[in-house]
């Protein structure tokens, strides 16, 4: 049976702004304030999944969350009418709205972790939300997080759920963003690679001083657990605490993984060598032969790889057996990143060819294109079982375009969160858009 992996792109929320929300992330935290061009977001994001599914690959879409969460804001104590608490938090309370209105959920690479049949006990696809902990602008985005990847991977005799871990620091989760898998074939057993900052219990791991590590060793441990991962299909290695001191916020600002190839930075992990060795072995065992390809520091620094995001790509498997490597313009932008990429390409190796996307509108709040995609790797008949509304077709790409036309703004700064009309506006497009993805009652807000 075929297997494919297939990315999820998350699409781009109306409410998407620059509230520079995420310390330790640099391009967030630099970009705070400016005025942003929703529309030209969600349109940026669609041409890449459009590119994509033109280059035959799988894809679909993630659908985005309601903002301002006027809910979390009433935990909060703002009371009245839905438009009074908008209006009190921004008279009482601004960076309380500015993180309610946040369309951070675009980049689903933190959605959940998932882990393909082929590696679970039970023979089922297993999605666990991240709690996003670290950040509460994130952290109150796993429960429409979970009923959104319900409604998608609907069948349970394939998918099973788990409800995000304990949103406590010991546990922070932040999804696929430091977690890889790798094999063979997307359909055959492989080995998931799950990276973390620092261990919450463990004091002999070693942690950054500057930036938080968003993730800990035991929420990935926790996950594999959940999912019914086998020792032999699993791999824990650490982030480089000095690079997360640099602005690494995620592994996949530093490394990304696809099939048997690992692309990643010099200074990414520590106990690199102990670390490869082990992926090596254990992928063998499954049959597979892992390879790897460094970047050395003396080529592309750190701070190179923080401001282009070169890392931050997807790497994509094509029908020969070559390898795509998708980047954002800021890549070709950098020139010691672009000369690697140009030696790279022509040196006959893994990676043949580089493509470049405008995701601007993402880049300049800290995302990139592999920040705004989930891979979930599923057999012929598991494809078949997710719900037909959220696979991208030229069609439903022709409705989205028009969709994000008639809804987005093209211009929102921080003033314009505080206007009442912006959630409706919000909650009309999201009520259109659950019967375009046919997801059903996802949301719990209702058009009056």
């Amino acid at each position: 049976m075929k297997s494919y992996e297939v990315n999820f792109d998350g699409l781009v929320g109306p409410t998407h702004n620059y509230g520079g929300l995420s310390y330790g992330n640099v391009a967030s935290q630099s970009n705070s304030q400016q005025g942003s061009n929703p529309k030209e977001a969600a349109l940026q994001g669609l041409a890449k999944m459009k590119a994509l599914m033109d280059m035959g690959f799988q894809q679909g879409v993630l659908a985005p969350q309601e903002r301002p969460d006027v809910a979390a804001l009433r935990k909060l104590g703002f009371a009245g009418t839905d438009a009074q608490v908008i209006q009190l938090a921004a008279k009482q309370a601004m960076p309380l709205l500015v993180a309610s209105c946040s369309a951070s959920s675009m980049w689903v690479a933190n959605a959940a972790t998932v882990s393909p049949s082929a590696d679970t006990a039970d023979g089922r696809v297993h999605f666990t939300a991240a709690n996003l902990n670290c950040k509460y602008h994130r952290s109150i985005e796993h429960p429409t997080t979970s009923r959104v990847l319900g409604a998608m991977f609907a069948d349970q005799k394939h998918f099973a759920h788990h409800a995000a871990l304990p949103a406590v620091a010991q546990f922070g989760d932040e999804g696929a963003a430091n977690h890889t898998r790798f094999c063979r074939d997307y359909g055959q057993a492989g080995v998931e690679f799950f990276v973390f900052g620092r261990s919450a219990f463990d004091t002999r791991y070693p942690a950054p001083q500057k930036y938080p590590a968003r993730q800990t060793l035991e929420a990935s441990q926790a996950v594999a657990r959940l999912h019914g991962l086998s020792e032999e299909g699993v791999v824990y290695a650490q982030q480089n605490p000095s690079v997360i001191d640099q602005g690494v916020f995620h592994n996949d600002v530093i490394a990304v993984g696809n099939g048997e190839v690992l692309f990643y930075h010099e200074d990414a992990f520590l106990e690199t060598e102990k670390m490869l060795a082990e992926l090596q072995g254990k992928l063998g065992r499954r049959g597979g032969n892992f390879q790897s390809i460094c970047v050395p520091r003396a080529q592309v620094t750190v701070e190179d790889a923080v401001r282009s995001y070169l890392f931050n790509s997807q790497l994509l498997s094509r029908v020969d057996g070559s390898m795509l490597l998708i980047v954002p313009e800021e890549c070709r932008g950098n020139e010691r990143v672009w000369q690697y990429l140009q030696s790279l390409t022509s040196s006959g190796g893994l990676i043949r060819e580089v493509k470049v996307f405008d995701l601007k509108q993402s880049m300049q709040n800290g995302g990139g294109p592999a920040c705004l995609r989930l891979r979930v790797a599923l057999n012929e008949t598991e494809l078949a079982a997710v719900n037909p509304g959220v696979i991208m077709t030229a069609p439903l790409y022709d409705t989205l375009t028009q969709w994000v036309g008639k809804h987005y703004r093209d211009r929102l700064c921080e003033s314009d969160l505080a206007d009442p009309q912006l959630l409706l506006e919000c909650r009309t497009a999201l009520d259109e858009l659950t019967q375009i993805l046919k997801l059903g009652a996802v949301y719990p807000f209702q058009i009056n």
